[in-house]
């Protein structure tokens, strides 16, 4: 049994996915890329290799993740696929009623109100302690060398880098902010793409977290200085937050579309929203690819799996809903009758009881990772501890102050999370990990990319590089400027409001590993919408 059909159909893309045998790693920063790759040749596995190349990111991506962010992965060991939620709870200390009486009637974006506890050093140490081979000290040595030495910077983080750092200028008027300026923007501005960028305190926190495995994040010196910036200006984070901390490991979640299954991981991620959507199309048949109908009904079905997800997704512990419910075939059915001829206004349904940065690695052994870590919103809330390089996430943000709403605030609860990594299965094989990052495009993304797969034969460059829409709100739908100008016009005339948009970064950035079934070859693509590559051997 192989996977023929779609390893090799080109469609019209412009590149070829990369071919190996014995390893690959595929991320959208190339150093990053051969930094994974390097630790696969030194003897470690794919775990390592995503640990040591999503430490890496941190330093050489800094626009998308960061050591005070978030990371989920999906792990396929020996047969076995497991999934690890590192995403962590807001303070303890927090509620409703507290924020408000800072002033606020929703979630700030920025400053220490929407910092929740950081997962992605503990799923580090996690993995390693779990599935690795090499030690953290070995692993996270290529990061910290980038980061005490320097790189060059790469072109579109450079891009991101002058954005974020335009807006901040505007919007980060605080002392608690002074972190980032200091740590970001050395003497007033940032570094442009080919200029060499290095951060000492980066380096110094990597060697803390890769010696103590992680516990000093949370137990030790570095909780320590998060703590008393948290405190020195009146943030909810405490010692005992950090101390309390694990991530932990849960069972993935599946539908099975059209012989393959595609694996997410569950709530509070919103994985589903992929899964939710591929159930709905599934009913049909798309015999063509540049098809008004084919596009059309993607869109409905996004659009009734986002409503639902953004209605009843949160912390998988308080949801009133169950997951087997949502992903019921008899719901899937429900929700496919409501989709005509004609652009829909989405309302969530009544289902049955009961800035991100994205990487996959591959090695010789059959051992692969999805794996995914983001900041939130770019460099997220602004806040970089003094020193340390700790720029910390602002998850908090997708909270609500409504205290009716599924995904209201409370003490200690993970919040809707946007950062979701893929897997694909075929009769209990791994075919292997995808993704796409971007905030709410991600399982847009994820849709477009197993449809391109399954359905059109594309290979994973190919599966990649072909144009991509995206559901806004309402009947309004963004496409990128390759986007097909009649299915866009056929679309308008279907209801759907056509807007396309300038460039491809709100479009997410995508990677694919496949492995043959048959040799074992593996197959990878990379975002052309970044400066993403494979590195292979």
């Amino acid at each position: 049994m192989n996977n023929e059909h779609f390893l090799h159909h080109p469609y019209r893309s412009k590149r070829t996915s990369v071919m190996g045998r014995n390893g690959m790693v595929a991320t959208t920063q190339p150093l990053a890329a051969e930094a994974g790759l390097q630790i696969l040749k030194n003897g470690g596995n794919a775990v390592d290799a995503a640990i040591a190349t999503a430490a890496a990111l941190t330093m050489l991506e800094p626009t998308s993740n960061g050591i005070g962010g978030d990371a989920f992965a999906l792990v396929w060991v020996k047969g076995e696929l497991h999934g690890l939620n590192s995403s962590g709870r807001s303070p303890k200390g927090i509620s409703i009623d507290a924020v408000k009486e800072l002033g606020h009637d929703k979630m700030p974006k920025y400053g220490w109100t929407p910092v929740t506890v950081p997962g992605a050093p503990r799923a580090w140490a996690e993995l390693s302690k779990r599935f690795g081979k090499l030690p953290l000290t070995e692993v996270l040595k290529q990061a910290i060398d980038y980061a005490e030495n320097g790189y060059p910077v790469s072109p579109t983080v450079a891009q991101l880098w002058n954005r974020a750092f335009n807006n901040f200028k505007e919007v980060l008027k605080g002392d608690e902010f002074a972190g980032w300026f200091e740590t970001f923007a050395p003497e007033g501005k940032v570094p442009q793409a080919g200029e060499i960028w290095r951060s000492p305190g980066h380096a110094s926190t990597l060697r803390s977290i890769a010696e103590s495995n992680g516990e000093s994040f949370y137990r030790g010196e570095l909780a320590e200085k998060i703590t008393a910036h948290a405190e020195q200006y009146n943030g909810f984070l405490t010692n005992e937050d950090l101390a309390a901390y694990q991530p932990e490991w849960v069972q993935p979640i599946k539908v099975n579309y059209r012989g393959y299954d595609v694996w997410e991981i569950p709530p509070n991620g919103q994985g589903i929203v992929a899964l939710l959507a591929l159930n709905v199309l599934k009913g049909y048949e798309f015999p063509e690819m540049e098809s008004v109908d084919r596009y059309h009904k993607q869109i409905e079905a996004m659009k009734l799996a986002f409503v639902d997800a953004k209605k009843y997704v949160t912390d998988i512990d308080k949801m009133t809903v169950n997951i087997e419910g949502l992903l019921s075939d008899t719901y899937a059915d429900e929700r496919r009758a409501l989709i005509s001829d004609v652009a829909l206004t989405p309302e969530p349904g009544i289902p049955p009881g009961g800035g991100t940065v994205y990487l996959a690695t591959a090695d010789g052994e059959g051992n692969m990772v999805s794996f995914i870590q983001s900041n939130y919103m770019g460099f997220g809330s602004g806040i970089v501890v003094p020193g340390t390089g700790i720029g910390l996430q602002n998850r908090g943000h997708d909270f609500s102050l409504d205290p009716t709403h599924e995904n209201k605030l409370e003490g200690g609860k993970r919040t809707y999370h946007t950062i979701i990594p893929g897997f694909l299965t075929k009769n209990g094989e791994a075919v292997g990990p995808f993704g796409v990052m971007g905030g709410y495009m991600q399982p847009q993304g994820h849709a477009q990319v197993i449809m391109n797969t399954v359905d059109f034969h594309l290979n994973p460059q190919a599966a990649l590089d072909t144009p991509r829409w995206q559901w806004i709100e309402g009947k309004k739908i963004r496409v990128e400027p390759e986007f097909p100008s009649s299915i866009a016009q056929a679309l308008v005339r279907k209801g759907h409001q056509i807007e396309v948009a300038v460039d491809g970064i709100s479009f997410g950035r995508g990677q694919i590993i496949w492995r043959d079934l048959e040799s074992g070859v593996l197959f990878g693509g990379t975002e052309p919408r970044a400066d993403g590559a494979v590195a292979a051997w």
